[in-house]
């Protein structure tokens, strides 16, 4: 994909006439995004990496007044909508209608995995938004590589950052998230 032609467009072209043209650009890679984020969840989870792309290409082209300064912007806001949209998910499984507090069973707990509880991605959204108050680059770095799947490189390249800036702030981010998260959990 040629990074130039995607900040050309979304510099350049509004709303409705940008998604348009970026569509085919970015898709791919946006599916590629999803597929990764996709592989951290366990097996048989319902969502699919299209359906993902799918639904957070609608949420981004969704909002008219949003004006992306580059190709980085445009996809840390994909990465965010990737977010919510399993925050969303996960909040849901969590309602009674859908389960609640019942625990779910596998036909065979030996051969397929279950999903992880919802509370686990609820109690990384309320950390990382912790973090995002606290460092805001840091809280980006884990945007792209934890929600977006981008690799160090791709991260550094995007925030514009030496990779080994990202690379330490990653560690200190992933380390800083566990001990938070395993807190509430007490």
């Amino acid at each position: 994909m040629d990074q130039n032609s995607v900040t050309k467009i979304l510099q350049e072209e509004d709303g409705p006439v940008a998604s348009e043209k970026l569509l085919p650009i970015v898709y791919e890679e946006l599916r590629k995004l999803a597929a990764a984020q996709m592989a951290r969840e366990t097996p048989g989870n319902t969502l699919q990496p299209t359906a993902l792309v799918h639904e957070a290409y609608l949420r981004l082209i969704g909002d008219e007044d949003i004006r992306w300064e580059n190709r980085a912007h445009f996809f840390a806001s994909a990465a965010r909508s990737m977010r919510q949209i399993l925050i969303n998910r996960a909040v849901q499984k969590k309602t009674e209608k859908h389960g609640g507090k019942v625990a779910r069973r596998d036909l065979d707990d030996a051969f397929i995995a279950q999903e992880p509880p919802p509370e686990r991605m609820l109690a990384l959204d309320e950390a990382l938004q912790r973090l995002e108050k606290r460092d805001e680059r840091k809280g980006k770095i884990v945007m792209l590589r934890y929600f977006a799947g981008l690799s160090i490189e791709e991260t550094a390249k995007a925030l514009e950052l030496s990779p080994a800036t990202v690379k330490r702030e990653w560690q200190f981010a992933r380390t800083w998230l566990d001990r938070e998260m395993n807190e509430s959990d007490a």
